[in-house]
C-alpha cells in the first residue's frame, strides 16, 4: 500500500469528462483473475481498489451507472462515463453504493497502487506470471489473514451501513 501521506490522487476517464479523487489510500487493492473479470475488462485480469464511496469525491460530470451480470448472479452496478464509456468504479451486490471498486487504470497515475494480492489464479491466463512478492491465492481469501488491521478497522466501521443496505436490498426499498 502506499503512505498515507500520498494521498489525495486523482483519476478519470479518457475524455475527462468524469474527474474524481481518492481522499485516502483505499482498504485493498484486488488484482483479479477471474473469468468474469477477463472477458469485462478484455484483458487478462482488472485491478481494483477498493475503498469507501464516501472517500471517493466525484470532481467533475457525474458517471452513469449499468447493471452488469456478475459471477454470484446478483450483479454489479459500473460507474461508467456517460460520454465515453469507460469504467471507472464497481459497486458490487455485497456492499452496494457503500463500497467502490475504483478500477486503477483510471488513475492520473495507476503504478501508484500496485496489487496487494492477486486472487481467482486458478483461471489466471497461462502466461500471466506472478511476482512471488505479492500473495496469491486460487479464489477468494481470507481477509483476516491479509489486509492490514487498518483496513480491517476502516471495514469494521462500515459493517452497520453495509448491513443497512442489505436490509433494505432485502425489503425491496
Amino acid at each position: 500500500m502506499t503512505n498515507a501521506t500520498d494521498y489525495p490522487i486523482e483519476g478519470g476517464c479518457d475524455c475527462r469528462f468524469v474527474r474524481y479523487r481518492l481522499l485516502c489510500a483505499p482498504l485493498f487493492v484486488h488484482c483479479c483473475h477471474c473469468r468474469w473479470c477477463q472477458r469485462e475488462s478484455g484483458a487478462s485480469f482488472a485491478l481494483n481498489a477498493m475503498i469507501e464511496s464516501e472517500r471517493l469525491e466525484l470532481l467533475g460530470g457525474a458517471p452513469m451507472l449499468v447493471d452488469t451480470p456478475s459471477q454470484s448472479g446478483r450483479g454489479q452496478k459500473i460507474a461508467r462515463c456517460p460520454t465515453c464509456s469507460v469504467a471507472l468504479w464497481s459497486h458490487y451486490a455485497g456492499a452496494g453504493p457503500v463500497l467502490s471498486f475504483v478500477r486503477v487504470g483510471t488513475l492520473d497515475n495507476p503504478d501508484r497502487l500496485p496489487p496487494d494480492i492477486h486472487i481467482f489464479t486458478a483461471s489466471r491466463q497461462p502466461w500471466v506470471v506472478l511476482p512471488e512478492t505479492t500473495p496469491a491465492v486460487p479464489e477468494y481469501y481470507d481477509r483476516e489473514q491479509y489486509w492490514p488491521p487498518e483496513s480491517l478497522a476502516r471495514r469494521r466501521a462500515l459493517l452497520p451501513r453495509i448491513e443497512a443496505w442489505q436490509a433494505a436490498q432485502r425489503s425491496g426499498r
